[in-house]
């Protein structure tokens, strides 16, 4: 069900040095065009080359990282499922489309469960496809969530820069996403130094994220998910009725 992290072969050679996780994206990365694709070595085993970072706790898994938190539920649920997805994982969208709906209906639509979506962008495209994610309206988020995950097929086949910034406006544009709100978050080049200000911010942001949920969390596959704090071994809608149903009854 789960994915691996480890970088596809997509996309030209973009965003080769794959620090996006481990470091200071803007002030590393000289130039975004080689992050992910001169290399094949799975994310893991650039994990091992970094400091050993201490682990953080439940009660810091809680904290919205830098970007706010995408959240569909009550504020007051008593169970809170945290999920670190990547936009371009068959099994991220695999969940979205079949578990997630049951979820919503046996718990999240009766106050019971909230669900707080956080980024975890493995590859260039996925990377491409959050940014556009973050430059729409908060209530607009997760509908463009589920169309980006609906029509993954497709944009994440993208050859170029250019076609994929293309279909992925297209979604945006679903849920009302303007072209100059597009252009201002999403770069339209592969070079750092080029990005605008806007653009390095957003970039470090979900990068320094995915850094803390790696090493403070140890997400390392996706999609993971945490119910209350403990972090779930499987993502069926069996394995969260047992995750979730004995935290209901205790109250």
């Amino acid at each position: 069900m789960t994915k691996t992290v480890k970088p596809p072969l997509d996309l030209q050679r973009f965003l080769n040095r794959r620090v996006m996780l481990f470091g200071a994206v803007a002030a590393t990365i000289g130039v975004v065009a080689s992050w992910v694709y001169n290399s094949r070595r799975p994310r893991a085993d650039v994990a091992r080359a970094q400091p050993k970072k201490k682990r953080l706790g439940p009660e810091e898994l809680a904290k919205p990282g830098p970007l706010p938190d995408l959240v569909v539920g009550r504020a007051d649920a008593p169970v809170t499922i945290i999920e670190y997805a990547d936009l371009s994982c068959p099994a991220c969208a695999t969940f979205h489309s079949k578990v997630l709906p049951a979820i919503k209906e046996k718990y999240i639509d009766k106050g019971h469960v909230r669900l707080v979506f956080r980024e975890f962008p493995t590859n260039a495209h996925s990377m491409f496809a959050t940014m556009t994610m973050r430059c729409v309206q908060p209530d607009k988020a997760m509908p463009l969530i589920s169309a980006l995950f609906t029509r993954q097929g497709d944009w994440r086949e993208a050859k170029t820069i250019d076609e994929l910034r293309g279909k992925l406006f297209a979604l945006g544009q679903q849920v009302g996403l303007t072209r100059q709100a597009f252009n201002d978050c999403v770069p339209a080049n592969t070079d750092v130094k080029k990005f605008s200000a806007q653009q390095q911010k957003l970039l470090q942001d979900i990068s320094t994220a995915a850094e803390r949920a790696h090493e403070g969390f140890g997400v390392k596959q996706t999609p993971t998910f945490f119910v209350n704090g403990k972090k779930l071994g499987g993502a069926t809608a069996e394995d969260f009725e047992k995750a979730i149903d004995p935290l209901l009854s205790k109250g």
